[in-house]
């Protein structure tokens, strides 16, 4: 097996065993929904795991997506900041993930972790994860960004505030100059102290992702809520579309590289809504969001 091959193969086995993880651990705080199961096989050798669940109990959407790809053609959106390897060979295994709740109490989350090579000199790694919340909790926030800072601290103490601020402005709205969320950690096109310790870091992150998340579903995925919450989410929801159609490089990739269309968008909230110039009221609980948290802040120094 070539040095090549041999980093794909380990992280392609290391994404498969997280996807199937997360999906169960995912069902279980469910409850009720099952993930579909899919694989699909490329003309070019690649292979793709989408796993969806829907209108589940406490899950109203989630996907999460596993993916090999094997092309003739970086897509532009992988090479934009890269061009001198625009047209050149690749091979790509990522995964990615969203969940949607249906308790407009529970945020929504989104990860992914990616590995793109080239050829022996042009690899790199990227991800990271983040926290779209509608009615957001100090301590949810806290916990959110420790387990953050938790997979960077073993590589560095200047990681997690490098990766936080990344989140902070990737995660951003400009035509409505708005956060997404409180953000978490983003990272790409990294490849600092070689391949093993990139690797190592994007385990980490990955073995992460479950501990951040499931103790805040845990929390809020039964608490009361009325109409007025529910029609708030799915106002806010309409900015996460916004930014997955517009903005997201990751959607282009996934269409630009031919993907299936239907594994692409399943990262869309299953239903959102548009009002014309709405603003909460002042002092309401909805303002909250906007006034407190819809902001880069130091959430472990203002909030803990």
């Amino acid at each position: 097996m070539s040095t090549d091959t041999n980093k794909i193969a380990r992280v392609k086995d290391y994404l498969m065993v997280l996807q199937d993880e997360i999906c169960d651990t995912l069902e279980n705080a469910d409850g009720c929904a099952s993930f579909n199961k899919e694989e699909i096989a490329s003309d070019q050798g690649g292979l793709a795991r989408p796993r969806v669940i829907d209108n589940g109990e406490y899950i109203e959407r989630g996907a999460v997506q596993f993916s090999y790809s094997v092309g003739d053609a970086l897509p532009s959106a992988a090479s934009e900041r890269n061009p001198l390897l625009a047209g050149m060979g690749f091979e790509a295994v990522a995964i990615s993930m969203i969940m949607h709740p249906r308790n407009p109490h529970a945020p929504t989350f989104h990860a992914n972790l990616r590995f793109f090579l080239v050829n022996e000199d042009h690899w790199h790694f990227g991800g990271g994860f983040d926290l779209t919340p509608y009615y957001p909790y100090a301590e949810d926030v806290v916990h959110w960004h420790r387990e953050a800072k938790a997979a960077c601290d073993p590589f560095g103490p200047e990681l997690y505030p490098r990766f936080k601020t990344w989140c902070d402005d990737y995660f951003y709205l400009a035509h409505r100059k708005e956060p997404r969320g409180v953000g978490g950690l983003f990272y790409d096109d990294w490849r600092e102290g070689g391949f093993e310790a990139s690797f190592d870091l994007t385990r980490s992150i990955g073995d992460h992702i479950l501990p951040a998340y499931c103790p805040i579903l845990e929390r809020r995925k039964a608490q009361p809520y009325g109409y007025r919450e529910r029609e708030f989410q799915l106002y806010r929801r309409g900015r996460y579309a916004e930014f997955n159609l517009a903005i997201d490089r990751g959607t282009k990739y996934g269409i630009q590289s031919g993907r299936r269309i239907e594994s692409v968008l399943a990262s869309m909230p299953p239903v959102a809504i548009w009002k014309y110039n709405w603003q909460p009221e002042p002092g309401s609980a909805e303002s909250v969001l906007y006034d407190d948290y819809l902001k880069p802040r130091d959430w472990l120094k203002e909030l803990s």
